[in-house]
């Protein structure tokens, strides 16, 4: 998730434009979303994803990486947290849209000696739904080199402290820096 200086994943009014976005970073982000088979989205997210990559890689000024993740999107399981989006004639897309622990912890079970994660895209709302439960094992943060000063925070709905540990740092030549922390169930 990309994410301000200050701890904002959008803008007051959900803008994102301040999010840097290069080749550097889809080539790095694409090498790790492609090990996993499962991908979380909140409503607003799946609806704007779904209406753009589907199609975006067979367009006749498509670039690599809109191919690339076209291919991607097309293949992998989608879960949607929504309690309006209705899961008929939706193909590989399955929508969670009550008992939100037991659904994720499911989900989690399913993926065998936890090879695959399942990744969470943007969503702020979904994230912070997941994160007032408990449901997050993980973070995977792109912070950007801008302090916005208000928005839509990343954390929020926290009850108490929440440790973490470090897996990995990257630095990107455009300044942004990847952080990647596992939840310390301890």
């Amino acid at each position: 998730m990309h994410v301000s200086l200050d701890g904002f994943v959008a803008g007051p009014k959900g803008e994102m434009n301040w999010i840097t976005i290069n080749e550097e970073l889809f080539e790095y982000v694409g090498k790790r979303i492609g090990e996993g088979d499962t991908a979380l989205y909140g409503r607003v997210t799946y609806q704007m994803m779904e209406n753009y990559w589907p199609a975006a890689g067979s367009k006749p000024n498509a670039t690599k990486h809109d191919m690339e993740h076209s291919a991607w999107y097309n293949k992998i399981h989608k879960i949607v947290l929504s309690k309006t989006v209705k899961e008929s004639g939706l193909v590989n897309t399955t929508i969670i849209s009550n008992n939100l622990a037991d659904r994720i912890n499911e989900l989690k079970k399913s993926h065998p000696g936890g090879s695959k994660e399942i990744l969470l895209f943007g969503s702020p709302t979904a994230t912070h739904a997941l994160m007032e439960q408990n449901l997050i094992d993980g973070y995977w943060l792109f912070i950007n080199p801008i302090i916005l000063g208000q928005g839509i925070p990343l954390f929020k709905g926290i009850q108490g402290k929440t440790k973490l540990n470090l897996l990995h740092t990257h630095q990107f030549q455009c300044g942004v820096t990847e952080l990647s922390y596992a939840v310390d169930k301890h």
